[in-house]
């Protein structure tokens, strides 16, 4: 028996960086967040730790912490998304 042969590409693939990383999924994330507290909450809420005059202040704090960290993760994408910028007029010689 011989060894199995290894090829290994070099080409582009989209969304991937070099570093072996890929980009996160802000829906993903937010989601799992949200979830994940909502699970949360209701475990608290199950093992008598808080009562039903807390839940209501309670069910909307996983969705205010998904929705902050949506947002700043949004942020800090789009300025390494967008890093180049372009300013000034554009030029309108092409228009016939």
């Amino acid at each position: 028996m011989s060894e199995p042969s290894t090829t290994t590409t070099t080409a582009k693939t989209p969304g991937f960086v070099g570093s072996g990383r890929h980009p996160v999924n802000i829906g993903h994330l937010v989601m799992g967040i949200a979830f994940t507290g909502l699970a949360l909450v209701w475990l608290l809420h199950q093992g008598d730790v808080t009562d039903n005059e807390s839940l209501r202040w309670l069910m909307p704090v996983p969705w205010v912490l998904a929705g902050a960290v949506g947002l700043i993760a949004t942020a800090i994408t789009s300025q390494r998304r967008h890093a180049t910028r372009q300013t000034g007029w554009v030029d309108r010689t092409d228009e016939g």
